[in-house]
């Protein structure tokens, strides 16, 4: 297919609708008839070849441009540098003085001419010629370039690009003003901050630019850059990958440093995005170049992620310092940089570990590279030859050794690049490590792809909706490289994330070999992005075969907790042991969990164990105490009983009412041995048994210490005559009144255990929960517990009450204020055995109630029976009728 047919089918159809590029590059000329004029002189410092389809293409040849003129006066001539805009003359970039730059690809402390650059435009070259060879692709077109030396700046890229795509005759007609550009598509800039001042300049016009290596995530805006394509990927991708790095690896705590520009600032922002929820925390992050290496020093973190371009002053600094305990992560821009890499540099970054663009091996281009000879018509075409050469080899080409004539050797013309070690050795030969040549070879077919399948398509017959056919200016192509990899452009304009894994190897020979550990493809499921293969990795920090540890706070030890340290980062945290009831089994534990029913935590704090099961056994020490009382009390009792059965016909115990004596004897040895059934394993059974027996035993005892208390008061009262009271009272009827009193109790306790019977329970303190179970005995229904304690309160009470009014009987028979001293203690004691019951926790509730019961018992038994019995047994002489009747 002819040229025209190109301009007809292809061209004129992309742009012809295109508004014209911006006026102040055209002029109209003073002289009338509408005509245009060029303001500036033809692109030099550029390298051009005529085609059908001409590419432009932007490289960083040289790495700075100098101060532009600022009188703006009249068109000055010789200014380095600045060669593409209106006001400036015919003059190529020359070197300026040493600088390091942040560049997300410029690693240069010490000149100006970037071989790596120059052999990216030349990897242009060879990929147009290859495709022109192509018999397929384009078989009827030839393509063409025009590549131009950006300078490493902002405004010499853009005024290249401005230059390119208003081409450069003189002037044109009028008619002619504004039609298609001279260059329609533009392979550059390296740089994302000069890539987001072209795309921003294009866009408006819809003249496509494909970038290889501007990968600022902000330039995947289709909005804002609706022309924009590159074949690196996004920075997004690279800082999902590094995300994951860190979590996998388990880095909790790590510094961030970055550069202050476009893709650190970006690149950073977007790793901070992926790491929120990853468990990973920033200690710093840090663009300032004199305060990182003291912040890199001073920070716990032994993990430094490098997402910025120029590294060479950070990392002599580092080297200076000795800083040798850091385990380095790097982007793309300076993981595989040689020049960073040397030896003296080796004892800081040894172990570096980095995402690395895709490698690939181009067949030919080695061989394409290293064609190039300082004579013949090529070096007359390309004003960038002769000083390759001479940086190469360090010789000057040419009589003409303006500076310094004796630093530099004649060059001879016959010698040889090579990209082997010895004379020869360059970056630009250097073909081992092909990742940013192979997206400007990328960037070629595509462009030559989407010509190919706009050319070849018919209008209404194309693959998209309504038969439309492809859009170059849209660049949507598909295709597979001669390497064998796919490509495709996404909705933004990006090809898919794809990096290898590097890590910093030392040869025996010590210096450093890049070796691929790992990859991250995000074209692929979400299992199969990362891999990383850990047996291959060498770590950085002095660590060795072990991963290094960069964490803020050591994990917390089982049995405890982590408690963010308030104003910090959640990785800072300090360790609070579980509180009772809860574990944690496991290190780092972030919370505590709570021990299921029926289990608490063990002392540690580290598994839950089964709750004792506690209870007042006999085993028990206080259950052993009682226990001796109990029965000892029982026992005293009995002696009692004992004597006074022995000594019934006594004046003394006649005049005690001998049965009374025995009654109430026999009830105070049920009330002792009651307290042994609220001893041991509650059972249904025994938890009924001890409390009705305990309210049937307490009020036969007190119904019969109140039975004789009436006698006794009634018999020294009746003082009218023919008064007979004591009828009234007989022991007949003295028994029917302990009867029905005790009567009375016993329906209470039936009634309580028909409806709401005292039945065995767990209570684990006073919360419901503790290491120690306690079985005890639920009361059931608290209204009957409180009747029968009342009743037994109302009889006492009444007791006491009589007692007092009997209080001033005659003194050798006053029984009452023996009856009076003990109904004291009773009521003292069950006073006190209510907040002592309710406060007293676990089965010293229990230990209370005995208590209660004894103390109480044994109150009766002294103030009652001690006196008698000391008289029957050691004063038998007062226990006489006429001692008994005396005053």
């Amino acid at each position: 297919m002819s040229f025209y047919l190109l301009s007809v089918l292809s061209v004129k159809s992309w742009f012809d609708l295109s508004p014209p590029v911006p006026g102040f590059v055209w002029g109209q000329s003073g002289g009338g008839g509408g005509a245009c004029r060029l303001m500036a002189n033809s692109i030099s410092g550029s390298v051009y070849r005529a085609g059908d389809v001409v590419i432009g293409g932007l490289f960083p040849i040289h790495v700075e441009a100098p101060l532009p003129e600022q009188e703006f006066r009249s068109i000055e001539g010789n200014v380095t540098c600045t060669i593409f805009v209106s006001l400036f003359s015919h003059v190529k970039c020359i070197k300026l003085r040493p600088l390091s730059l942040s560049l997300p690809f410029l690693h240069l402390s010490s000149v100006s001419f970037y071989q790596r650059a120059y052999r990216w435009l030349q990897t242009m070259i060879f990929a147009v010629e290859e495709i022109n060879r192509d018999p397929v692709l384009l078989p009827n077109l030839t393509l063409g370039f025009l590549a131009a030396d950006t300078c490493l700046a902002e405004g010499t890229t853009l005024g290249a690009t401005l230059a390119m795509v208003t081409g450069q005759e003189a002037s044109v007609a009028g008619t002619e003003c504004g039609a298609t550009p001279e260059v329609p598509v533009i392979i550059g800039d390296a740089r994302s901050s000069a890539s987001i001042v072209v795309a921003q300049t294009l866009g408006p016009f819809d003249l496509p630019m494909v970038s290889y290596f501007a990968s600022c995530a902000c330039l995947s805006d289709s909005w804002r850059y609706p022309s924009f394509f590159r074949t690196i990927p996004s920075d997004a991708f690279q800082a999902l990958g590094m995300a994951r790095l860190l979590h996998q690896l388990g880095w909790e705590w790590v510094g961030l440093v970055s550069g202050d520009d476009d893709y650190g600032k970006f690149g950073v922002q977007m790793l901070l995005q992926d790491l929120q929820g990853s468990g990973v925390c920033v200690a710093y992050a840090e663009r300032r170049m004199k305060h990182i290496v003291d912040t890199i020093r001073g920070s716990t973190a032994k993990v430094v992620v490098t997402f910025a371009i120029s590294q060479d002053v950070l990392m002599e600094e580092v080297v200076r310092q000795n800083i040798t305990d850091r385990q380095w992560i790097a982007s793309e821009a300076w993981v595989t940089y040689s020049t960073l890499s040397s030896p003296k540099n080796l004892p800081s970054l040894a172990g570096t570990i980095g995402f690395a663009l895709k490698k690939a091996v181009i067949p030919s281009l080695g061989p394409f590279l290293t064609r190039l000879r300082p004579d013949g018509d090529y070096q007359k075409s390309d004003p960038f030859l002769r000083e390759l050469w001479e940086e190469i080899f360090g010789c000057s080409l040419g009589i003409d050794l303006s500076t310094t004539p004796s630093s530099r050797r004649q060059c001879t013309g016959s010698e040889v690049i090579v990209s082997i070690l010895g004379e020869g050795e360059s970056q630009y030969a250097d073909v081992s490590q092909l990742r940013a040549s192979y997206n400007v070879y990328k960037a070629v077919y595509a462009i030559a792809h989407a010509i190919q399948d706009m050319v070849a398509c018919r209008p209404g017959e194309g693959p998209f909706n309504s038969g439309r056919c492809p859009d170059i200016r849209k660049l949507q192509v598909n295709f597979s490289t001669p390497v064998g990899d796919l490509f495709h452009f996404d909705i933004n304009g990006d090809p898919p994330g794809s990096y290898d894994i590097i890590n910093w190897h030392v040869t025996p020979e010590g210096t450093a070999e890049f070796v691929q550990v790992g990859h991250f493809l995000s074209s692929v499921g979400v299992d199969d992005q990362f891999h990383i293969n850990m047996e291959k990795v060498v770590w950085g920090g002095g660590s060795g075969d072990e991963v290094p540890v960069s964490i803020c706070s050591a994990a917390c030890p089982p049995g405890s907790r982590h408690a963010v340290q308030k104003g910090r980062p959640v990785c800072c945290f300090d360790c609070l042991s579980c509180a009772e009831g809860e574990i944690s089994n496991t290190t780092g534990s972030v919370e505590c969990i709570r021990c299921p029913e029926r289990f608490w935590s063990n002392p540690d704090r580290t598994a839950c164990i089964p709750q004792l099961v506690d209870f007042l056994s006999y085993s028990d020490t206080m259950g052993v105490i009682l226990s001796v009382i109990s029965v000892s009390g029982a026992t005293l009792t009995a002696g009692a009983l004992a004597t006074f059965f022995y000594h019934r016909h006594t004046p003394l115990v006649k005049a005690n009412n001998s049965e009374l004596s025995f009654l109430l004897l026999l009830s105070l040895k049920l009330c002792f041995l009651c307290a042994l059934v609220f001893i041991g394993r509650p059972k249904p059974w025994t938890c009924m048994l001890r409390h009705t027996l305990f309210g049937i035993s307490f009020v036969f005892c007190i119904s019969c210490l109140l039975s004789r208390t009436v006698v006794v008061l009634v018999a020294f009262r009746a003082t009218l005559p023919g008064e007979n009271l004591m009828r009234y009272f007989s022991p007949a009827q003295q028994r029917m009144g302990i009867s029905i009193c005790t009567l009375i109790q016993v329906l209470i306790c039936v009634l309580w255990l028909t409806l709401a019977p005292p039945r065995p329970a767990e209570r684990g303190g006073r919360e419901g929960r503790g290491p120690r179970v306690v079985l005890e005995c639920e009361v059931g229904s608290v209204v009957g517990f409180s009747l029968v304690l009342g009743y037994i309160g109302l009889l006492a009470s009444l007791c006491l009450l009589l007692a007092f009014l009997a209080r001033k009987l005659p003194d050798n028979f006053n029984e009452a204020k023996f009856i009076t001293f003990s109904m004291l203690i009773f009521c003292a004691v069950w006073i006190s055995f209510v907040p002592a019951y309710v406060s007293s926790p676990g089965k010293y509730t229990v230990a209370v109630e005995i208590f209660a019961i004894l103390a109480s018992s044994f109150g009766l038994l002294f103030c009652l029976f001690a006196p008698k019995c000391f008289i029957i047994l050691l004063r038998p002489e007062r226990n006489t009728k006429k001692h008994m009747m005396s005053k």
